[in-house]
């Protein structure tokens, strides 16, 4: 038997969060990994934080797709 299962539009936002969220963290090993060193360059630096800032808003935004709108 052949089970095709097509992932609901929430699967596909969780598995983008998770993929998202470990690029995050990678960036941030990176940035701390890039400031213990000595001879850091600062423009480096500047790009990995701007990249993993673009990602926490990705995050956030997709967070904010899968959240439920309470009414209160």
């Amino acid at each position: 038997m052949n089970m095709h299962h097509e992932m609901s539009h929430d699967e596909i936002i969780r598995a983008k969060l998770a993929a998202l969220r470990c690029e995050h963290r990678d960036l941030d090993e990176a940035i701390a990994a890039l400031s213990a060193q000595q001879l850091t360059s600062s423009l480096a630096l500047q790009r990995l934080k701007k990249q993993k800032l673009m990602l926490k808003d990705q995050i956030a935004r997709l967070e904010d797709e899968i959240t439920p709108d309470i009414i209160a």
